[in-house]
């Protein structure tokens, strides 16, 4: 049977973790990136602009740290929540070792990824989807559709970098949890430059994000469960908008702003979920294919980079030899979620002022 494509590594998915895996593989494989997009298309807009501040050494360790600062994303000063009571609790990022984190242009921060892995020599088919995956003695091939038509890829080890899908590992009947029911409903617009501070405000149905975003944007953001009457009244940005207005403190950041939508509200998955086994023989998964984070954690794009930092150490080791690299890192991503379990449920127990409505009591063990 012939074989279209070689690689030592192939990475599903072009994302923050797939890009990042794949920069830090390029240099010393032979890396091959399947994208779901087509090169060069426009992207949809993303939810998830921060960067927390402890990014910082994962970037330095990627060799990337003053590529990034090149690029001239926002500082964020600080963080302010109205959380377990109705007075205002502030941060400021003068107090974190780490610095401050940063506000992203997304879209940017992720096309920046991947021109760095393509500078370091990884290759890409997009658009390109999985369409097949087989064991081959000590590699895989994969069978993968372009344009409708099928391309076969010979690998030694294969990158699940396929979102909260998780195509790989699914493929090779991993068990994917859902832990909630969490979505994200959330719009985009203009406003007034005003301190570069983060806001979390919790209600009787969820709670709210908002944040200042480059070019004098911000963004605006409602979590509840998706079975709860919230979801559905929050659905078109004219309701997202006028319940917004109604929290106190909230209400006051987007007038103070100005705050304008300038299009449709927009709506994602936003659940915890994580895979039974991140790693397997010849397989890992990194960023949301392994574990997908609650954006209340703030983890989401700290553990992309993480997981595929660890993981692209764990694939050269492998590669060199040791038979257990792929072991390690899978026990050292059950350790990272099971740190995350902790935290996210001590987050949720401090606010206490509406126990008795669905979507709290479900996060204080209801």
């Amino acid at each position: 049977m012939t074989t279209d494509l070689t690689a030592d590594i192939v990475v599903i998915g072009a994302g923050p973790a797939g890009a990042a895996a794949k920069a830090l593989l390029a240099p010393s494989c032979r890396t091959l990136v399947l994208d779901r997009a087509e090169a060069g298309a426009p992207r949809p807009a993303r939810i998830g602009e921060a960067l927390p501040a402890a990014a910082r050494r994962l970037l330095r360790d990627m060799g990337l740290w003053d590529a990034f600062l090149a690029e001239g994303h926002a500082p964020c000063q600080g963080a302010d929540s109205l959380w377990g009571g109705p007075d205002p609790v502030s941060v400021d990022a003068m107090r974190d070792l780490d610095g401050p984190g940063w506000h992203l242009d997304r879209g940017r921060f992720e096309e920046w990824l991947r021109a760095c892995a393509a500078r370091r020599g990884a290759a890409l088919v997009a658009p390109a989807k999985l369409a097949g995956l087989a064991r081959t003695g000590d590699g895989w091939r994969l069978t993968v559709s372009r344009h409708g038509r099928p391309l076969t890829v010979a690998a030694r080890i294969v990158i699940d970098a396929g979102g909260r899908a998780s195509p790989v590992a699914r493929a090779l009947g991993r068990r994917r949890t859902r832990q909630d029911r969490l979505i994200c409903r959330w719009l985009h617009g203009y406003g007034a430059e005003g301190p570069r501070r983060t806001m979390v405000a919790a209600e009787a149905e969820g709670w709210w994000y908002t944040a200042p975003l480059p070019a004098g944007r911000r963004v605006l953001a409602f979590h509840t469960d998706a079975d709860l009457p919230a979801a559905v009244a929050t659905a078109d940005a004219p309701d997202l908008l006028a319940r917004a207005k109604r929290q106190p403190g909230l209400a006051d950041i987007l007038d103070a702003a100005g705050f304008v939508p300038d299009g449709p509200a927009g709506s994602c998955a936003a659940h915890s979920a994580r895979i039974d086994e991140a790693a397997g023989e010849g397989w890992l998964a990194v960023g949301d294919a392994a574990l997908a984070c609650d954006p209340l954690s703030s983890q989401g794009l700290l553990n992309a980079l993480y997981s595929a930092l660890t993981g692209a150490e764990a694939v050269l080791r492998t590669l060199a030899g040791e038979p257990d690299a792929l072991g390690d890192y899978r026990r050292g991503l059950d350790a990272v979620a099971g740190a995350y379990d902790t935290h996210l449920r001590a987050w949720y127990g401090l606010e206490t002022r509406w126990a008795d409505r669905p979507f709290w009591s479900r996060r204080h063990g209801g």
